[in-house]
């Protein structure tokens, strides 16, 4: 094969790799990863000794034109993550992206997950799902992040820091509602745990409990009929869109975001933005 190669590796369990993930990051001309310390532990467990090479969010603009000139010259290069999908929460999007653009050869070599193992470990619907990776670390844009995801009919998937997963539920069971969750950790691992329950009762058990050690995945269930966001995401939102924008574009891109009738929005608007005289600000678009 020539070009460049996405392959999958463990989330945990050093033996989820497949064969023929073995088998091309044994003949490849180097192997691109996130932290070299982490790859080369699992490669030596495999028995690969190929070249390394880091890639990751703080070298990519400088190793990406690198990378795609060897390509252009006919090595094979394989792009790996700590662990899992690459492209899931990593830069390799745009490399593959830049070489795409360029015609040059792009093939995946499919395996494990941490998003589609917490999902199915979940016990919530499958049939509709939506990654949204991670949420914001602020809690304001936590809230509106997670508002602007509440009307999607799917179960949600997220990724999230264990630090802030209490934070995080808090947010979900405040903004989402009274919905069925789970919180999976240590996917494959020895000390795999998913708890299971509603946002509510897991945002009080980690607030009690603190926070968990290892990675973590979130899974919430669709919502069961038509989602109002709570008052407060819609004034976050708003706040954030007069800020940048005038009164007419801050309604439409609010509305829009949050799946608001466009009316809703306004009156809600022109409370929060009063004219300098103390009135309400006029729009005579909506007379």
């Amino acid at each position: 094969m020539r070009g460049l190669a996405i392959v999958a590796t463990p989330i945990g369990n050093a033996g989820d790799i497949t064969l023929r993930a073995i088998e091309v990051l044994k003949s490849v001309d180097a192997i691109l990863c996130e932290d070299t310390r982490v790859s080369t532990k699992l490669l030596a467990r495999h028995g690969i000794s190929r070249p390394l090479l880091a890639y990751h969010e703080h070298n990519a603009e400088r190793m990406r034109p690198r990378l795609l000139e060897r390509l252009r010259s006919g090595e094979t290069l394989a792009l790996i993550s700590d662990a899992g999908q690459p492209l899931l929460s990593d830069p390799g999007f745009k490399l593959v992206r830049a070489a795409i653009a360029e015609g040059l050869p792009v093939t995946a070599l499919p395996g494990p997950s941490a998003a589609l193992t917490a999902l199915v470990l979940s016990g919530l619907p499958t049939d509709r799902f939506f990654f949204a990776g991670f949420l914001p670390p602020r809690p304001a844009a936590r809230r509106r992040a997670l508002a602007e995801l509440a009307a999607i009919p799917g179960s949600l998937i997220f990724f999230e820091a264990a630090q802030r997963l209490p934070a995080a539920l808090a947010d979900m069971a405040a903004v989402l509602g009274p919905r069925p969750a789970a919180v999976a950790r240590e996917l494959t691992k020895l000390f795999e745990e998913v708890r299971r329950a509603g946002l509510s009762e897991l945002a009080a058990h980690y607030a009690e409990a603190g926070p968990p050690l290892g990675e973590v995945t979130i899974v919430v269930a669709p919502p069961e009929g038509p989602v109002v966001p709570p008052d407060s995401a819609i004034d976050e939102a708003l706040a954030e869109a007069l800020a940048r924008h005038s009164l007419r574009d801050a309604v439409d891109a609010v509305a829009a975001a949050l799946g608001l009738p466009r009316r809703q929005v306004y009156a809600r608007a022109l409370e929060l933005a009063p004219s300098r005289d103390g009135g309400p600000r006029e729009d005579k678009d909506e007379a």
